[in-house]
This record gives C-alpha cells, structure tokens and sequence, in this order.
C-alpha cells in the first residue's frame, strides 16, 4: 500500500480578522480532510495575525511588510524597501518549508508569498472575500493556478477559467448556533426577555461606528433594548466608561468578542461594517443587520459588498457620513419592526454559501494531486 507524503502548505494574509479567520478555517478544513498536513502561516510583523494564528495552534513568521497609503506619508518612502525585504523573506521561507501549495487570503503578507510561490512552481490559490478584488490580486491572478470567490460575476475581473464560487469561510464555531442562546445570555450576563443588539465595527473596530453608538446607550437603556458592542482596543476606555453606569441595563462594551457565535446566538439586531467576512457570517446566521461601509478602503468595496444584499433587501444601509446624525433612530425603528426584522433575516439566509471552507480544502487538494 503506497503511503501518502504528508502536504506541506503555506497560508498566507492577515491585518484583520477578515484576512485571518478564513485562513484559519481553510486550514481547519484541510486538515479535518488530511490530519498529517504540515502548515505554516505567513503574515505583516506587528499585525494581529501574530497572535491569532499560534492562538488556535499554528506556526506564523512575519514579514516586514504594510500597505503603500493613498495620500502622501512618510511611511510610504518605506515602502519599496519593505517590499523587497518581504519578497527576500519570502524567498527564504519558501525555500526552507517547501510548500506544495501556498494559499492567500488577502492582506499585505500574501502578494510578496504567492509572487514567489508562483515562479517557483508550487500550486497557488488566491481566496478572494470581496465583490472587488484589489489591485493586488488583480496582478496576481494572471499568475496563480485558482482564485475562490465569494460573488457571482467575477470574470469582470479574474480569467473566467481560473474562478471557482465557494463563498467566504467563516469560523467553525457560528455554523450552528443551535442550542447556544441560553449559553450566550450566561455568557454575556444578560436578559433573556429584553432584546439585543451586537455591534461589531470589524476585528479592529470603527471609530464612526463606535461615536455612534456612544450617542444611542442612553436611548437603547430607557427603551429595554441590550447591547454587546465590540469595540476595537481603541475606543475601549472610552466605551468602558461610557457604559459603566449601565452594565445592570445589559449594555456591556468589550475590546474583542472571543465567543461570537454565542454573540450571534442572542443577536436580535446587528450593526456591522461591511467586510467581506462579516457579511458572510451574517448571511450564515440569519441575522437582521445594518450595515456601515467603510470609507477608507479600496474602491469602496465595502459599499459594493453592502448593495449585493440591499439589492435583494437583505440588509438595511447607512452612509458612513450619516451614522452619526441616524443610526440611532433607524436601528430603533429597525429593532421595534419585527415583520421588516423577519423579511431581512429570510433574505440575507438565502444569500448564503455553506461549507465555503471545505471546498477551498477539497479543490487545495485537487490541485496539489492533479501535479505528482
């Protein structure tokens, strides 16, 4: 009986829990498939990914790697040494680990590790969250063997051949919330005969959103309403103090939420920027939601990824510039209209795309034996 060589891969993305949790759960996926693989993330020094990567138990190393700004800094005259520090690491890396496939989820860390992998000849895989891909990606999807996206229509941007719709994966733990709304309510010492609302401005928070919600904790106490706001470490302290008179009303601010899927679990309402990943979770949950687009990201894809469920009248929106001034009456006038609250969590479950991550495994796999 021939014995299978265990695979080697290397995933690579990170700056925020857009980029990390879907690496992270493509891992999971693969090695629920083949429990021997040996993997190594690679990820930009100094970004979360160097705590949340050995956290659910993987090896990382870092590249002295960022993002080039779009208006005039300092920080960009860095720029062109940082990309060919990070492309000479990842050459070292490469060379060292000998992946039989390496897997990018986004950020800055996954062009200079793909760009390697792909001269060199190993399989390489671009996971692509948004209904925009950056630049980036656009580049580099001329060079690798397969690109997983999340929407239809994609061939505007990608070579039709190459594109394979698998959805975004999405933490192991929110896929089945059955069962977990008692456990949430323990969890985050609340009522279960009030209603919840759980605000998260993304992994590191938002500072438009949070501003907003600081002018609505008074409203939502008087009006029975609870609210689990993450917040970013941020505007932690400020949120602290802002809710410490209320933490009795169920209105409890915290700087990262660990267990979302009890979050999600006694969500009745949820206010979110529109990350990709985010949306996908949304959409696997059924949740009602109101969504913030971020301003300050490429091409304003979050504003894109937004109307891909407004469209279907699956998500309410609000303009980043309008949060401050309306987000407290519409999510009021939201969370006391339980038919349009139901309309929207039918819609946006329909949009979801299940088992996202254990297909990307599958088709890693494919790949990697389609070559020996």
């Amino acid at each position: 009986m021939k014995v299978l060589k265990p695979y080697r891969i290397i995933l690579s993305g990170g700056g925020t829990g857009g980029h990390i949790f879907p690496a992270i759960a493509i891992a999971n996926a693969i090695k629920a498939l083949r429990p021997d693989t040996e993997f190594l993330f690679v990820g930009a020094e100094g970004k979360m990914e160097m705590e949340k990567v050995p956290a659910a138990g993987f090896k990382i190393e870092g590249l002295w790697i960022s993002g080039f700004q779009r208006k005039l800094t300092l920080s960009n005259l860095a720029f062109p040494f940082k990309v060919l520090s990070s492309l000479r690491k990842a050459k070292s890396i490469f060379k060292t680990f000998k992946p039989d496939a390496v897997i990018g989820t986004g950020g800055f860390a996954s062009g200079p590790m793909l760009q390697v992998a792909a001269k060199w000849g190993a399989v390489t895989l671009i996971q692509e969250q948004n209904s925009y891909p950056g630049i980036t990606n656009k580049i580099l999807s001329k060079k690798v063997d397969r690109i997983c996206v999340a929407y239809n229509g994609m061939e505007k941007y990608f070579p039709k051949q190459k594109i394979l719709l698998t959805g975004n994966p999405v933490r192991q733990d929110i896929l089945n919330l059955q069962g977990k709304r008692e456990r949430g309510l323990e969890y985050f010492g609340i009522s279960g005969d009030k209603k919840v609302i759980l605000v998260i401005g993304g992994s590191l928070g938002a500072r438009t959103i949070n501003e907003s919600i600081l002018n609505c904790i008074d409203t939502f106490a008087k009006s029975n309403i609870q609210l689990i706001w993450q917040t970013g470490k941020a505007f932690f302290e400020t949120a602290t103090n802002a809710t410490l008179n209320y933490s009795n009303e169920g209105i409890k601010s915290f700087d990262f939420i660990h267990k979302m899927d009890l979050a999600y679990a006694v969500a009745d309402l949820v206010i979110s920027r529109a990350g990709a990943i985010s949306i996908s979770e949304l959409c696997l949950v059924k949740k009602p939601c109101i969504l913030i687009p971020s301003p300050n990201v490429a091409e304003d894809h979050q504003t894109k990824n937004a109307m891909a469920l407004v469209t279907y009248n699956a998500a309410q929106i609000i303009k980043d510039v309008d949060a401050r001034a309306n987000l407290c009456g519409v999510t009021m006038g939201l969370i006391n209209d339980k038919e349009q609250c139901d309309k929207l969590a039918v819609n946006i479950g329909r949009l979801a795309l299940q088992d996202s991550a254990a297909v990307i495994a599958n088709e890693i796999i494919a790949l990697i034996n389609s070559r020996k």
